[in-house]
């Protein structure tokens, strides 16, 4: 994209060149850039202007840029975040009722939102990824998990939201004490999912109080124009090279299994199968190339999408064929009504109670099955399989430039963890493929790495200190793969408990990627794998071993999972989790040790069961002035010394000259 003026022109100029383009109707671009404005639309995305036009000028290129840049720093004043309560709380006593749910969630039950949705983090102030928010007459929680325990209580008011663990005392523990018999909760029937609200509305039955949807939902009506707009990010096809199969493929076997279920359709309510199925990537939220849409997949093999077609690249409807209808997503409440008599599939996890509710109210039976294309996507194929390889040396040539960096850099005491993970994204966007990062780094020195999912901000920010450990999480997302890589650093010289802590990680890290199973082990199976060495000094951590992670998709993927509480997928070849045990010291420091892997059939010789285990796709060294000679076993040790080999063979040549000296000591024998 050529240079963009830094300051809008005004209503005028842009109209005239949108004369220029035969595009008479500036209130519509303006509206469309809005939603653009408000997507997640990447600095590297030069094609988002065809939406406009399918040849653009470089000048109108640039307006339309700069239009884009001033509708985001320009949105309507917002309203003191002390009113937003007495506000809600105003208009439920004029709608009838007594209290409110606030979920972090959008119509898709998805982790990553557009700022259109972000009503939690709006009324509340908490800013972190899961939570909910109940407000009633008298009296509001916010419940958090374990991970945002701290960060809630310095982000809300404490004075007007109680405290809450989210599994300790969940809402329907505290509804049932805090609401009268008689009393009417209120929820958004498009933002909790139909497993939710029944199991919430079983439990508060008992104490005489009724859930009832809303619509329109009251967060909106209160936060009014300064809400930012529906995203309109761009949608492109994804190149059926890259995927491995083409969308008609995928259709014709996702028929095959309804017609099996005896189903005449699935509602497809997560952006990333929608994505999946259709070859298709978006930019609606943030770090995952979805577009916000619903899909009816029906037993024929046709879909019904229902997107904003303004959000359509032009080469799309080419690239979807005739089996494809492209509707408005108006339509959709009223498409659910033809299944009259007929048998739905629905994922009751993950599908808004307002779909099931309409469905029943139609006369149609639900089916309640797992999303039908979920393991499919999981287990990737081989063109997916070799493109995040590739994408995982290209990333990992970058994170290396950034370790080479920081290794300096830190011992100055001046570097900020913000600024840190600014160079590391600007190392991966030296690489030119660049469409963004897979989630927001997890930026962390000293006790902000006990935080697992710690976020620094401008304001909380500490500097890299010596004595100290650094805990950089981060991820790019490239056309050929998703990466997710966790490297913990000693600045200056570690702690004989920090290297202790470290190695005991890092043992648990070898112990999964070194680690063979039959077929039908699940990672619930293997999660203690991981533990074992901590365990043995008392110790744990509070998240999971390992997460799915798509191809060019989510970071975040299911159904595979390495967790105590693990899932009833099995771990199937193809499919990519992380490996990332961690431990963490309150107060103290945090280690994380974490790469992706493969799951991969494995030529045993004598096995007599068909034997699966890991391939490592990352590769970035660790840091050798934490580990503890003394605590590895041979073969761990060999197992180190193997890998590190390995990452000086693959990047050595993709790395520059002064890099290079640092990775071969970096990767030097132990």
């Amino acid at each position: 994209m050529s240079e963009c003026r830094a300051v809008y022109q005004g209503d005028e100029a842009l109209a005239g060149l949108l004369a220029k383009h035969g595009v008479p109707d500036l209130g519509s671009v303006k509206a469309l850039v809005a939603g653009l404005a408000s997507a997640s639309v990447d600095v590297s995305d030069t094609e988002w202007p065809r939406l406009v036009v399918d040849t653009p000028s470089p000048a109108l290129v640039a307006e339309l840029d700069a239009l884009k840049a001033d509708t985001r720093a320009n949105l309507p004043p917002a309203m003191p975040l002390a009113e937003r309560v007495p506000a809600l709380r105003a208009l439920m006593a004029q709608t009838g009722i007594d209290g409110f749910l606030i979920p972090r969630a959008d119509e898709h039950q998805g982790d990553s939102l557009a700022p259109h949705a972000e009503r939690l983090p709006w009324l509340t102030g908490f800013t972190g990824s899961a939570g909910i928010a109940i407000v009633l007459t008298d009296r509001a929680a916010l419940f958090v998990d374990g991970r945002y325990t701290e960060q809630a209580r310095d982000q809300t008011d404490t004075t007007v939201f109680e405290q809450c663990h989210l599994t300790q005392t969940p809402p329907s523990e505290w509804l049932q004490t805090a609401a009268k018999a008689g009393q009417r909760i209120a929820f958004d029937p498009w933002l909790h999912s139909l497993d939710m609200i029944e199991k919430l509305a079983d439990s508060l039955a008992e104490a005489g109080v009724t859930l009832v949807p809303v619509e329109p939902n009251p967060i909106d009506m209160v936060w009014g124009d300064a809400q930012p707009p529906v995203p309109l990010g761009p949608v492109r096809s994804h190149p059926d090279a890259r995927a491995g199969r083409t969308s008609a493929d995928k259709r014709s076997a996702l028929a095959a299994d309804l017609q099996k279920q005896k189903v005449a359709a699935t509602v497809m309510t997560t952006p990333e199968s929608i994505a999946w199925l259709l070859n298709i990537r978006g930019a609606d939220v943030p770090n995952k190339p979805v577009a916000q849409s619903f899909a009816l997949a029906r037993a024929d093999g046709t879909v019904d999408w229902f997107i904003d077609a303004r959000k359509l690249l032009p080469d799309v409807a080419a690239h979807l064929g005739n089996a494809v209808r492209v509707r408005d997503p108006l339509e959709f409440v009223e498409a659910l009504r033809e299944f009259k008599g007929g048998r739905v599939l629905l994922n009751a996890a993950a599908c808004a109670w307002g779909i099931a509710e309409t469905l029943t109210k139609t006369g149609a039976t639900i089916v309640r099955g797992a999303d039908p294309v979920a393991l499919p996507r999981a287990c990737k194929t081989d063109a997916e399989l070799d493109g995040t390889r590739e994408a995982h040396l290209r990333d990992g040539a970058a994170v290396i430039r950034f370790l080479a960096w920081v290794s300096q850099e830190a011992l100055t005491g001046s570097l900020t963890e913000i600024a840190a993970a600014d160079r590391l994204e600007a190392f991966r966007r030296e690489t030119g493929v660049l469409r963004g990062l897979s989630f927001g780094s997890i930026s962390a020195a000293g006790p902000n790495a006990a935080l697992p999912h710690y976020r620094p901000t401008p304001e909380a920010q500490r500097k890299l200190t010596p004595g100290e450990i650094y805990l950089i999480d981060s991820g790019g997302q490239y056309e050929d793969g998703t990466t997710d890589i966790t490297r913990t650093l000693a600045i200056g010289t570690p702690t004989a408990a920090m290297r202790r802590h470290y190695t005991l990680v890092l043992k648990g890290h070898i112990a999964i990627a070194t680690l063979r199973f039959p077929t039908g082990t699940t990672g619930g199976h293997i999660d203690a794998m991981a533990r074992q060495f901590l365990w043995a000094d008392g110790l744990d951590y509070d998240h999971g071993t390992g997460h799915g992670v798509g191809s060019y998709l989510s970071v975040h993927e299911g159904p595979q999972s390495i967790s105590k509480t693990g899932t009833a997928a099995a771990l199937m070849p193809g499919m990519i989790l992380s490996n990332e045990p961690g431990y963490y010291k309150p107060g103290a420091y945090g280690i994380r040790c974490e790469n992706l892997v493969i799951v991969r059939k494995i030529d045993l010789a004598g096995a007599e069961r068909e034997i699966m285990g890991f391939e490592t796709l990352t590769f970035a060294p660790w840091d050798r002035t934490l580990i503890d000679t003394d605590l590895l076993t041979p073969a761990e040790r060999a197992w180190i010394d193997s890998y590190h080999a390995e990452v000086r063979g693959r990047m050595l040549p993709r790395v520059d000259a002064e890099t290079a000296v640092w990775l071969e000591a970096a990767t030097a024998a132990l």
